[in-house]
């Protein structure tokens, strides 16, 4: 079969990037799907097992840092658009292996930008996040807003951030970066917050809380990026910034009693037992705001309440409770793979 267009996602069996393939390759019978993934602790193949035999998905099993392998991609395969997704995102373990870090972040978007630039390929979009403005107790960052990037891990999203952007201003190639904030939803990893509590309380443990400073965050549903990564391929103009945000914020404290309460059905006088407070890591930024009105005015906005995609993610992970396997906490490690958003 021919496909009119063939578009490479890395990091296609992590959290979001196997919801955008998902969409994808349901979406576009025309279109021929690539991810390409490494299939660290964070990726399973069992989020796209359906698509295995479909004649538009291809899986290729490979790191982004191997140059050999991305050239061979782009030099077989056609390849017309590039969403980066692929990236090492576990702030914790940035502080303990941050060479690690940067040699998948950083050298990783490099070696596939190049292989994307020697490929004349037509778009090339770039999945950042809103760690790299840092932390805001008041102002909401726009677009414009300088880089204050606090943790290894957000470092790194900046400095590819510069790379990819580089593209744009020395040679016009077509690039696009996005920064959204916190997505959750089915299939995420047990490290990020909300699957973590949620594992926690299904395995009789309490909610563990970094310090006791005010920290929120402002939470989007996954199904509603994959929107908001539609809306960018289809009427993103190329060169520019997008943040990805939301409006609904809640504070770790008010989302730890409100999952004690979903997964363990106790009163309210009984909250407080199924918190355990430890020590804060390195830096924390409190909180994230970003305004999202640019990607707004190309007619996303999010579609899905807090209370409808809280509780579509804590039945999902009700009635999967095997699908990571029993929770424990993940070990740091300093393997030089990529982990996927």
């Amino acid at each position: 079969m021919d496909f009119c267009t063939n578009i490479l996602v890395t990091g296609g069996s992590g959290f979001i990037g196997s919801h955008f393939v998902c969409s994808l390759v349901n979406r576009h019978p025309d279109w021929r799907v690539i991810n390409l993934d490494n299939m660290d602790y964070c990726a399973s193949a069992r989020s796209l097992e359906r698509f295995e035999e479909r004649d538009n998905y291809t899986f290729i099993k490979g790191d982004i840092c191997n140059p050999r392998l991305v050239n061979h991609i782009f030099a077989t395969e056609n390849i017309d658009i590039v969403f980066h997704l692929a990236a090492k995102t576990h702030v914790e373990s940035s502080f303990v292996c941050p060479s690690t870090y940067h040699r998948v972040n950083v050298e990783g978007t490099r070696v596939l930008l190049k292989g994307a630039f020697d490929a004349k390929v037509a778009k090339f979009v770039y999945i950042s996040t809103d760690e790299v403005y840092g932390q805001s107790l008041d102002k909401a960052f726009e677009e414009t807003s300088p880089r204050r990037p606090t943790n290894p891990y957000s470092n790194t999203k900046a400095a590819a951030e510069c790379l990819v952007l580089s593209y744009w201003e020395k040679y016009r190639f077509p690039v696009i970066v996005t920064r959204s904030n916190n997505v959750y939803g089915p299939r995420q990893f047990t490290e990020k917050v909300i699957p973590r509590f949620v594992s926690l309380l299904q395995n009789d443990k309490k909610c563990t809380i970094q310090g006791t400073r005010p920290q929120s965050r402002h939470f989007l549903f996954v199904e509603d990026v994959v929107e908001a990564l539609f809306t960018i391929l289809e009427k993103g103009i190329v060169g520019e910034i997008y943040n990805i945000g939301s409006d609904f914020e809640i504070s770790i404290i008010q989302l730890a009693r409100e999952l004690t309460k979903m997964v363990r059905n106790v009163p309210d006088s009984d909250l407080g037992d199924w918190l355990e407070f430890v020590a804060e890591r390195p830096q924390v930024d409190l909180r994230y705001p970003i305004n999202s009105d640019k990607l707004r005015h190309l007619g996303w906005a999010p579609a899905v309440s807090w209370a409808e995609g809280i509780r579509t993610t804590v039945k999902w992970y009700q009635e999967n409770p095997d699908f990571w396997e029993e929770f424990t906490e993940q070990p740091i490690s300093c393997e030089p793979h990529a982990q996927d958003q």
